[in-house]
């Protein structure tokens, strides 16, 4: 059976889980929930695939091993937020609000369901090319691994950043000033945890266009292909969370206008002085 066959059944079958699940409890944070495990999942599935057919898995494994360390440290986050406990995401029950139940039923099939699960086949589809263009791992392999590996430390330390303001907000009764995160990557960036994410999935999708490059394609549908649609569309995806949840923050803390106007929204950079800083 072609992997990518099996993939797309696995994913059929947990769309129509996520959204029975979400009419049975009337909790829509059920694609949440499996965010960090099917990715790794379908990954293995291309992986396991090579290895079976006798095809050169060693860029398959790793960009497996690469996957489920993501997968690892998501899901280790997502659980101490209390992501597994039943606790829905704050910005549905937001735009629940908003809509009518129908509008909101027809959010939540197409967008949270159907559109959110497709896009975690799509991110992973780099392993399809590699399985596809079984090629050497070459030097290039190995440096994208790294950057990986050097993009998920920085996400790790930037949710463990954000973890500790939040403990320290809860200690000290709810309440501490600004009222989000600002020390540390949140100094450079607003959503450092947001960049590094996306730009793991940039290197996936760089992955397999070296398999492709180096089983002979040239630049356009090697290392120019149509899995960075995967890629493409989970920083879209980001980007509007991002504009939504910051309108959301913005209403509740004041400080938030001049942290925006001084501090880059998702690549790190240097901050942005103030303009009595500027001409002083």
């Amino acid at each position: 059976m072609d992997p990518l066959l099996l993939v797309l059944i696995v994913a059929g079958v947990t769309c129509a889980f996520c959204w029975i699940a979400s009419l049975i409890t009337k909790d829509t944070s059920w694609v949440d929930r499996i965010w960090s495990i099917v990715p790794v999942l379908y990954v293995w599935i291309f992986a396991i695939s090579a290895i079976g057919a006798g095809i050169d898995g060693v860029r398959l494994v790793v960009m497996a091993l690469l996957a489920t360390a993501w997968g690892a440290r998501l899901t280790f986050n997502f659980a101490r937020k209390g992501g597994y406990t039943g606790m829905e995401d704050y910005r549905w029950a937001i735009l629940r609000g908003r809509m009518r139940p129908w509008q909101f039923q027809l959010f939540n099939v197409f967008f949270i369901v159907l559109y959110q699960n497709a896009l975690l086949v799509l991110i992973t589809l780099p392993a399809y090319v590699a399985w596809q263009h079984p090629a050497p791992f070459t030097g290039w392999d190995a440096a994208f691994a790294a950057l990986f590996a050097a993009f998920l430390v920085g996400e790790f330390a930037a949710d463990q950043q954000q973890w500790d303001f939040h403990q320290a907000k809860k200690a000290a009764g709810g309440t501490l000033e600004p009222g989000f995160a600002t020390s540390g990557l949140f100094r450079y960036s607003r959503h450092p945890n947001f960049f590094f994410e996306q730009a793991q999935w940039w290197v996936f999708y760089a992955l397999g266009a070296v398999a492709a490059v180096a089983s002979g394609l040239g630049f356009w549908g090697g290392a120019l292909n149509w899995t960075i649609a995967g890629a493409a569309l989970l920083s879209l995806l980001f980007i509007g969370s991002t504009i939504f949840t910051e309108s959301i923050t913005a209403a509740k803390y004041p400080a938030y206008a001049e942290y925006k106007r001084t501090t880059s929204m998702l690549v790190p950079l240097p901050p942005r002085r103030r303009p009595a800083e500027a001409t002083a």
